[in-house]
């Protein structure tokens, strides 16, 4: 006898069925939103290198490709911080780590 194949369970109501999942999920919109308040204070060129990391209860990391672009986005911590203290978010250290390969 076959065994039964059980339906597939939309990702959305698995995110919201599991406490750890719906944690997860929205510590991903808060990495989303920070990144979308600073995303105007980045030149072009370093908005091209630059992507949000996760957010936890150290702190929020921010991703660059290359370790020329960490350290340009090292130089602007000071800006995002003042950026996202005004736009209302919680004060979190800013960590920048190159994204690895």
């Amino acid at each position: 006898m076959p065994a039964r194949v059980q339906p597939a369970v939309p990702l959305a109501d698995a995110l919201q069925d599991s406490e750890p999942l719906a944690r997860l999920a929205e510590r991903l919109k808060d990495s989303r939103r920070r990144f979308e308040c600073i995303e105007a204070l980045l030149p072009p060129s370093l908005a091209a290198q630059a992507k949000p990391g996760p957010v936890d209860v150290h702190g929020w990391t921010l991703l660059a490709r290359t370790p020329a672009g960490a350290a340009k986005l090292r130089q602007l911590v000071p800006l995002f911080e003042a950026q996202l203290l005004q736009a209302g978010h919680a004060v979190l250290p800013i960590r920048i780590k190159v994204q690895p390969a």
